[in-house]
């Protein structure tokens, strides 16, 4: 049974830093592309980075050069480090892994950019 559990947001003020992590099991993750969406009120889901099976990245203009995106292959665990963060984003983030039509995603974990 494939299970990805999101770990670490929370709540930070603008020009902060978290990271979250995305731990997958029940598969063989290091053949999956794996990455994260997000989804604010009211507005449609977003991708905002991937990870390929050997390690290229990829990210969406609007988190370039602030987030970045990481795989520990051994684990099964992708983390997003997410820095000089701003109130556009917060939202719900959703784990992905997706080989072909396999898709699975996880329940989602909480950013909120606030002063």
């Amino acid at each position: 049974q494939v299970q990805l559990v999101e770990s670490g947001g929370g709540l930070v003020q603008p020009g902060g830093s978290l990271r979250l992590s995305c731990a997958a099991s029940g598969g063989i993750f290091r053949l999956y592309e794996m990455g994260w969406y997000r989804q604010a009120p009211g507005k449609q889901r977003e991708w905002v980075a991937g990870i390929g099976s050997f390690g290229l990245t990829s990210y969406a203009e609007s988190v370039k050069g602030r987030f970045t995106i990481s795989r520990d292959g051994d684990k099964d665990t992708i983390s997003l480090q997410m820095d000089s963060l701003k109130p556009d984003d917060t939202a719900s983030y959703y784990c992905y892994a997706r080989r072909g039509l396999d898709d699975h995603w996880g329940q989602g974990t909480q950013v909120t950019v606030s002063s």
